[in-house]
């Protein structure tokens, strides 16, 4: 298959679309950020329909209930009692359908009626239009608007986040949002049902840290990075702890491992770039990661050798054919990863 060009950003033209109460015809949702995702969904669903005639005016399709022919039918319904009507179809990729169905779809959505908007949504389904099916795409491309929406940067998600706390009467400081947004993995949808967690949790006008680690439940990779941090530290035991917790979460070992793995890549990454006078921001250049990871992951890279990452790759490899070979059990051969590792970590 091809690859994909990128597509130019539509959101700042979904946006005047309805601060001006002027929807389109067709949109194509699609994204990492489901929260954006469904929130503009909402914002399109608000001028378009009156909650009053909502019954007769909104039509929503899945894959259990969609068909071309009812497809067809919700579009060319007439609005009862309203002036606009709108229909939502639910992880339906008409680029996946066979030939007579795509001209099908290109002729209903190359006449979609002026009172009616039509929003494509995927939020379980990646959306990959092909341009080779050229008829489609061109369709797609003339009389639609293909929105992604993508996770925010740090810096808009820290106005985000203090958005919210502040809407609860909470003030948090940025290094905590950073903190935040680190356990979290950073989507607003996490982030959305944390805050809401620790604003009940919260006795006081300020979140403190002990809030946030009271009750949320960290990712995957913020435990792991948290694990490689008390190696750091030489609180070898706490390690330990933390993989036990991560067992506990029922997170798969060999994910476990992959995460630990892709960690110490990083790590050792930026151990070369600092023993070669690099600094956080030639990580940044270098990975793509976010300013605050990537300046953590230097900070942390910095209090071991680059002996120290070489031997904890070796050992991370025979963890890896251990787990897939061996008769012990995937949680106890990681705990003797963890153990190896502190080993090293004393002797570095």
């Amino acid at each position: 298959m091809a690859k994909r060009e990128e597509q130019p950003n539509m959101l700042p033209r979904l946006k005047e679309d309805i601060r001006q109460d002027t929807p389109g015809r067709l949109y194509f949702f699609y994204g990492e950020e489901v929260f954006l995702l469904h929130h503009y969904l909402k914002q399109l669903q608000k001028i378009c329909i009156d909650p009053v005639t909502e019954s007769f005016n909104y039509h929503k399709l899945t894959v259990e209930t969609f068909d071309l022919q009812s497809f067809a039918d919700s579009v060319e319904n007439l609005p009862m009692m309203a002036e606009r009507t709108m229909v939502v179809i639910d992880e339906i990729d008409p680029f996946k359908f066979g030939e007579a169905d795509r001209e099908r779809t290109i002729e209903i959505i190359s006449d979609i009626p002026d009172y009616c908007t039509v929003v494509f949504t995927y939020e379980t389904t990646a959306f990959k239009p092909e341009k080779r099916m050229k008829k489609l795409w061109d369709a797609v491309e003339k009389n639609g608007m293909m929105v992604e929406f993508q996770k925010q940067n740090q810096r808009d998600l820290i106005n985000w986040i203090s958005r919210h706390f502040a809407a609860s009467g909470k003030r948090i400081t940025p290094d905590l949002c950073n903190y935040l947004i680190d356990l979290t993995g950073g989507t607003m949808t996490a982030l959305s049902g944390e805050i809401s967690k620790i604003c009940a949790y919260s006795g006081s006008d300020e979140v403190c840290k002990a809030d946030i680690d009271a009750v949320v439940e960290p990712v995957l990779d913020a435990v792991v990075f948290q694990m490689t941090d008390l190696l750091g530290q030489g609180s070898y035991g706490a390690a330990l702890i933390k993989l036990q917790q991560l067992l506990k979460m029922q997170q798969e070992p060999l994910g476990i491992l992959g995460a630990i793995g892709a960690h110490f890549r990083k790590l050792s990454t930026a151990r070369v770039l600092l023993d070669n006078g690099k600094n956080a921001d030639d990580l940044i250049k270098l990975t793509g990661m976010k300013d605050y990871p990537a300046r953590k992951t230097v900070a942390a890279a910095n209090r071991f050798s680059a002996a120290f990452y070489r031997k904890a790759s070796e050992l991370i490899l025979e963890c890896d054919v251990k787990m897939k070979t061996s008769v012990d059990t995937p949680e106890r051969i990681l705990e003797v990863l963890i153990l190896q590792l502190a080993q090293e970590a004393k002797n570095d």
